[in-house]
């Protein structure tokens, strides 16, 4: 049986009801961590013999959205928003995703783009998936970027998640995601902290 764990990695830290700006936090996990969304259950999203064989931590985030692994060789970017009224959440998506592109593509990265609900592609392969929760006047959002991580650890620990983007088209992990790396980008978490450190800089701050 998972244990699984209430979200208080460290991003968690941006979910404060009496904040009173706009902030963002970026930091490269430790080890192997998987984080179900709000809605999924363990069984029906993790391959669960090798999660227990591997002891690998579980916790569920408050948002919702799709399971996800993270790693060292990822970053979790994280945002928080304060709204005077809730929008539609593709609103939130496509502001903080355009934000991204914009640093990625001030580092070089070619082809990117925004597909899915909250999804950002090069080509055709998702480099990054985030999800929303909201609160009060307040909005979280979180994403994975996949900086070089191997796509064989997502298909190790993740079952094909049961709602997917039209753009997937039922192709499995390996078809479907890509990381920064593979597709020929060699930046490091350090550059990419720092170019995206300008752009919500200039974008969000208050």
């Amino acid at each position: 049986m998972i244990e699984v764990l209430s979200y208080d990695l460290p991003d968690s830290c941006l979910i404060q009801v009496d904040a009173d700006a706009n902030g963002w936090h970026f930091w490269q996990p430790d080890e192997k961590y998987l984080v179900l969304g709000q809605s999924n259950k363990a069984e029906r999203s993790l391959i669960v013999d090798q999660v227990l064989a591997d002891n690998v931590r579980v916790y569920k985030r408050p948002s919702g959205g799709e399971s996800v692994i993270l790693s060292p060789k990822t970053l979790v970017i994280s945002v928080r928003l304060l709204s005077g009224k809730l929008e539609n959440p593709q609103i939130y998506f496509r502001r903080i995703n355009s934000v991204i592109i914009n640093a990625l593509k001030e580092t070089g990265v070619k082809d990117i783009s925004y597909k899915g609900i909250s999804d950002i592609t090069i080509g055709e392969k998702k480099i990054l998936g985030s999800s929303i929760y909201r609160k009060k006047n307040m909005v979280f959002y979180h994403a994975v970027l996949n900086v070089s991580e191997n796509i064989l650890l997502i298909s190790k620990y993740l079952q094909h998640p049961p709602k997917e983007p039209d753009y997937r088209q039922g192709r499995d992990h390996a078809d479907f995601v890509t990381s920064l790396h593979e597709a020929g980008y060699q930046i490091s978490v350090s550059e990419l902290i720092v170019k995206l450190n300008q752009q919500f800089s200039k974008d969000l701050s208050q």
